[in-house]
């Protein structure tokens, strides 16, 4: 072979490496193409899609003088033939801007194929911490809220999405009313039993209605237990306003001693009060407690003739 043949052989050579690297550039191409449309074709024929939220509902099952409870429920649809896992939820709540509570629920649970789940968040807001970092958040008032969850699902062809959910509305910070013992009126006067009635006075301290249902209540006259009950008593007391309730109760005038003479001479008597009533408002709800410490109080008796003495039923306070 002459000298003249060698590169020839050569370039030969290079020339079918050439040609095998595009020949297999084509085939890698080639695979890559089949399997992007066997994706699009499985895809299309099972049928993957995105997952779908929205907030349904938004509870208070418990609001009381320090927090309130709250459950918002998530309604979660999947068109997916196979379940997916609902890897984290993330919840924001907040008032005009500010943080009112955040926190993170991991490993929230597993929505099913083809199906829908409601999914609940629970969460609790604690009045004193609201109102310890919010000095102008004062209690009885109405606070506006913005709700924000952050859904993240894992979803086969689609990897891991986040399914952005918010929702406004309001909030209380209740307070409880204010109580005062106006007067009592006897019934029926004897020193084994004396049936009377309590003219009571309540202050709604609230920026919302109060439907009162019920209440229980102690009294005591001079450091001494007239008597305790629960019973149902329906009024409505109107935001930041007054209502005026009577209920019934019997005692023994001898356990009292003094106290009850300085009453029939018309001398105020000290009294104090404790119970709870329980209320309809707008947010649900309430059982609320009642209190009243060192108030002062008279007798109020009918005259002979039936009618009645209002002259010197005035509090001492």
């Amino acid at each position: 072979m002459s000298s003249s043949d060698k590169p020839e052989l050569v370039e030969r050579d290079v020339k079918d490496k050439v040609d095998d690297k595009e020949d297999n550039s084509g085939f890698i191409d080639k695979v890559k193409g089949f399997i992007h449309d066997i994706g699009e074709k499985i895809e299309e024929t099972i049928g993957f899609g995105k997952p779908t939220a929205d907030v349904a509902e938004i509870h208070l099952p418990c609001i009381n003088l320090e927090k309130a409870e709250i459950v918002v429920d998530v309604l979660i649809k999947n068109p997916n033939p196979v379940p997916i896992p609902l890897v984290d939820i993330d919840y924001l709540i907040e008032s005009d801007g500010r943080k009112l509570l955040s926190g993170l629920i991991p490993d929230a649970g597993t929505i099913h194929a083809h199906g829908e789940e409601t999914v609940k968040i629970p969460v609790t807001l604690i009045y004193d911490d609201i109102k310890s970092t919010y000095d102008d958040i004062k209690p009885g008032s109405i606070i506006p809220y913005r709700l924000k969850v952050d859904l993240i699902v894992d979803v086969p062809v689609f990897g891991r999405l986040t399914l952005p959910l918010e929702k406004t509305g309001e909030i209380p910070i209740p307070y409880k009313p204010d109580i005062d013992m106006e007067k009592i009126h006897f019934e029926r006067f004897s020193w084994e039993e004396t049936i009377a009635v309590l003219h009571l006075k309540l202050e709604n301290m609230n920026d919302f209605d109060l439907g009162l249902n019920a209440l229980d209540y102690e009294v005591w006259l001079s450091e001494v237990s007239i008597g305790s009950a629960e019973l149902e008593k329906s009024a409505k007391i109107g935001k930041n306003g007054i209502s005026y309730i009577e209920i019934p109760i019997s005692f023994r005038p001898k356990d009292f001693g003094s106290a009850l003479w300085d009453m029939i001479r018309g001398k105020g008597t000290g009294y104090s009060m404790k119970g709870h009533i329980n209320v309809d408002t707008p947010f649900g709800a309430m059982k609320l407690p009642i209190s009243k410490e060192g108030g002062t109080t008279r007798l109020k008796k009918n005259r002979e003739d039936g009618g009645d003495d209002d002259d010197d039923d005035d509090d001492e306070d």
